[in-house]
């Protein structure tokens, strides 16, 4: 799919999943012994272990709870659209989902929205929550102090990248780059010595949503200084920034210099599925600027049998710019389940969220998820620190990592920088410009809540 023939599909998608959810009857408070959970599907067919998942727990639910049944309302589509699927569901009580998967750096614009309700009442009675770290629990809190949703799990990022690939190109296979010229040299290195392999992945564009710009921009922004998006300080997001134009000079020199993927490869909302299931198991793609998860695609029931990627496959920690410190990088998210404000069976969602985190059932998510647990209990775990090779890595990198801000206008300031990264990746302006217009967009959509920092 093509940016400029999503909203057109999107439409016709929304439009069509109204009639189908309007001719199931009177919504998720229609039957009190029933709740509908929503969730987000891979778009990828091979990747099912979410379902699974939910399909278990379903199980163990209706087990515990006689009487009580679950439906599954899976919503298969790329990140961006299911949450305007999931937003249009919840705006009415004859659609809302008793229970719904929400990405952290969208919950306070949902809150804002009026989609979510407060869980504190719960969680005052749920003794399991003291389990959850508070970084964690800092990212499902709203400005109003409550919080409105549990998460799951977490998510770390570094480079990944193939030490066949780097071998045949004169690089060390326990490379770890300690600033942005030494990840440019080696990408270099490999489009003049392996000329058939991709040298360096950095997501962007506007079509793979945050993968872009959490995955790809802010891993490098955030490397820069202190507090480069926003400052927390003067409550004011932060424009005309250098570090801002650096980061976006970095995608400009990748793509301008031929050391990343095919543009209209790297705009493709699925690029990310291509990078797993083909790029790297087929050893087209040297070094990807990647999350904690990717091993989840190759291990067990993952998408791509490729059981060489434990040996064929190497890590290393995202530098700062010119290796400042503390040297290292990262950025982490995660999803919480929160239940909506017009659900008509919120004490028995609850119950479902209760289910799926008893200390069995969490571990077990975040070994198949390849998630980075958010739980004490579960980070302890045997069978979690033995999941998959580089989770300590990963695990390791949390103390280096940042988070999104979590405020309400977030999402429209991540499209602003996703067109930027568009803009310099098909070479439509260069860093010094789109910077200059992304300023003039966050003065717009923050109604002048800017403060510019050289």
């Amino acid at each position: 799919m093509r940016p400029t023939a999503a909203p057109l599909l999107l439409a016709a998608v929304l439009a069509a999943s109204t009639l189908s959810l309007t001719a199931c009857g009177s919504g998720s408070g229609s039957d009190a012994d029933t709740i509908k959970v929503a969730y987000n599907r891979s778009t990828d067919n091979k990747v099912r272990f979410k379902d699974e998942y939910l399909q278990d727990m379903k199980k163990q639910f209706e087990k515990e709870h006689p009487g009580k049944k679950v439906e599954l309302v899976p919503i298969q589509a790329p990140d961006n659209d299911y949450a305007t699927k999931a937003q249009q569901m919840m705006r009415s009580p004859k659609t809302a989902p008793d229970l719904v998967y929400e990405d952290t750096f969208r919950i306070n614009s949902d809150i804002k929205a009026g989609y979510l309700r407060p869980l504190d009442e719960y969680l005052a009675k749920w003794d399991t929550w003291d389990q959850f770290v508070d970084t964690a629990k800092a990212a499902a809190k709203a400005e109003d102090g409550k919080t409105y949703g549990v998460p799951d799990g977490t998510d770390t990022r570094g480079l990944w990248f193939n030490k066949k690939i780097f071998q045949k190109a004169g690089l060390p296979e326990d490379w770890a780059p300690k600033n942005w010229d030494e990840i440019l040299e080696a990408a270099r290195t490999i489009k003049k010595k392996v000329p058939g392999a991709i040298p360096l992945n950095v997501y962007t564009g506007k079509a793979p949503g945050e993968a872009a710009v959490m995955q790809g921009f802010e891993m490098l922004l955030y490397g820069t200084g202190d507090d480069p998006l926003y400052d927390p300080s003067a409550k004011k997001w932060v424009t005309g920034s250098q570090g801002f134009k650096d980061a976006l000079g970095f995608v400009e020199t990748v793509f301008g210099e031929k050391l990343g993927p095919d543009v209209s490869d790297s705009l493709d909302p699925n690029v990310g599925t291509t990078v797993a299931n083909e790029w790297f198991p087929e050893e087209k793609l040297a070094i990807s600027l990647d999350g904690s998860w990717m091993g989840q695609f190759w291990t067990g029931k993952g998408t791509t049998a490729w059981p060489e990627w434990k040996t064929d496959l190497a890590q290393a920690p995202m530098p700062t710019q010119n290796g400042q410190a503390p040297g290292k990088v990262s950025m982490s998210g995660g999803w919480t389940w929160a239940i909506p404000q017009k659900a008509g069976n919120p004490d028995l969602a609850f119950d479902f969220i209760k289910t799926m985190q008893t200390k069995e059932n969490a571990t077990r998510w975040d070994v198949v998820g390849a998630q980075i647990a958010v739980r004490k209990d579960v980070a302890a775990d045997p069978s979690y620190l033995k999941s998959m090779p580089g989770i300590e890595f990963f695990t390791g990198l949390v103390q280096y990592t940042h988070y999104r801000p979590a405020l309400p206008v977030y999402p429209q300031v991540s499209t602003a920088i996703g067109e930027a990264m568009e803009a310099v990746t098909t070479g439509d302006a260069d860093a010094a410009k789109a910077a200059g217009a992304y300023d003039g967009q966050v003065k717009d959509i923050t109604e002048g809540a800017v403060v510019a920092k050289p």
